[in-house]
């Protein structure tokens, strides 16, 4: 794990040469990056405007106009967790009127019907080891066979793939098995590493009740997926508490284990929202000039070709300005299920989201969950019978054939 040292500021007309010079040369080096957050909270004048310039011309050169969507349903396969993150009202106590751990003909049923309606994509996101803290539902899981919640989710992803949908697990951190164990059943994978600060598992701190956000063993985990050729979603958490430096230093972890295992697929710069009846439920939500600017520092740090994205119901009303920071991706979006995650965010309708990004000189264009350069290039990031299923509904750049058949498209492989 990179570790936090002040740095000095080198002078604007140096800092902006440096920031020139990321969309030409060498990505932007750490001072420069830090110097450049340093002033986008305290001086955001100075800088924001040649961070958009230098991002969107580096996103330009690595994925031209083009900007990618997958549409999903979202799976939250149980909302029982052993974490208590500061910031989340999806995890709840068994005992609440809200837990709820899915049926397998519950997923099958709901992957159906996403598949009638488009879709393409099952997320399942779930809580870290629900079996670890709770009796109750460790018994559950025995009555039906499985010793493990993952054990149960490659199960689930079978289910969802069998109805034409390639899943995509975020199931917090799993070891090598686990990972190997979904892997011929999951098209990718992901775990937001969030931040690379240990200082937040600290008493007050936001993950200080979470002991599955150590930054140490989700950097771990992150590192294995690459060693078992997954493609893999990592990101950045904005707002929880984290200064500029520990913020610049989680995007170059994620870029040390980019170059490490050439795995990861996409970046996520994510906004922290606030939520009533949490811990965090009074701190501000980071404004939209400090997304936009971290999103644009995040482009030039982990260069052009990296696949870097934006979520739009968490920012909706700054679109426009994303667009102009250098993401080429706006992530998951669901016609069916809200996001389980951040309900109080409403995904936009996506005649509505290719509006706004025609205008804003873009083309909305829809993927899989995984992204088509791994699909057409790289097939060794995947078990054979499941590169035979996404190379059935791709053309031969990876993305997906315009209309697809919503029976008999893809079948689970048979390992």
């Amino acid at each position: 794990m990179l570790a936090s040292f002040p740095v000095s500021e080198p002078p604007r007309a140096e800092l902006l040469e440096q920031i020139r010079k990321a969309v030409d040369a060498e990505p932007l080096p750490r001072a420069a990056a830090v110097a450049a957050m340093e002033r986008l909270e305290r001086a955001p004048e100075t800088i924001l405007q040649p961070l958009l310039e230098a991002a969107q011309e580096s996103g330009l050169r690595g994925h031209g106009r083009v900007i990618s969507v997958s549409r999903n349903v979202f799976i939250p396969l149980t909302n029982l967790c052993r974490d208590r993150c500061g910031y989340c009202t999806f995890a709840v106590q068994p005992d609440s009127p809200r837990a709820k751990t899915w049926l397998l003909h519950e997923v099958r049923d709901t992957s159906r019907r996403a598949r009638a309606n488009g879709c393409l994509e099952a997320l399942f996101c779930l809580g870290d080891k629900p079996e670890v803290a709770y009796r109750g539902y460790r018994a559950w899981l025995h009555e039906r066979g499985y010793a493990r919640t993952s054990e149960y989710l490659v199960d689930a992803c079978a289910a969802s793939l069998e109805e034409g949908l390639f899943p995509h697990s975020n199931a917090g951190i799993l070891s090598r098995d686990e990972l190997a164990a979904l892997r011929p059943y999951n098209a990718s994978m992901g775990l937001m590493l969030e931040t690379a600060s240990a200082r937040l598992r600290e008493r007050g701190e936001a993950h200080y009740f979470a002991p599955d956000k150590e930054p140490s063993a989700r950097i771990e985990m992150t590192r294995i997926a690459g060693e078992l050729r997954i493609p893999f979603t990592s990101g950045i958490l904005v707002g929880i508490g984290e200064t500029a430096a520990e913020r610049v230093d989680t995007l170059f972890a994620i870029r040390e284990l980019h170059a490490q295992g050439g795995h990861i697929q996409e970046v996520i710069v994510q906004n922290f929202h606030p939520k009533p009846g949490t811990a965090m439920a009074q701190l501000p939500m980071p404004s939209d000039v400090l997304m936009a600017g971290t999103t644009a520092i995040a482009r030039l740090v982990l260069g052009p070709a990296m696949n870097l994205q934006a979520p739009p119901n968490l920012s909706p009303t700054s679109l426009e300005l994303l667009l102009r920071a250098g993401i080429n991706d706006w992530g998951g979006v669901s016609p069916l299920t809200i996001d389980f995650i951040n309900p109080e965010a409403p995904w936009p309708e996506l005649d509505e989201l290719r509006a706004r990004t025609e205008a804003g000189g873009y083309e909305l264009r829809d993927r899989l969950c995984v992204y088509p350069e791994y699909i057409a290039e790289r097939p060794d990031f995947f078990e054979p019978e499941l590169l035979h299923c996404l190379r059935a509904v791709t053309d031969a750049s990876g993305w997906p054939h315009p209309v697809l058949p919503v029976k008999g498209a893809v079948h689970a492989p048979s390992l």
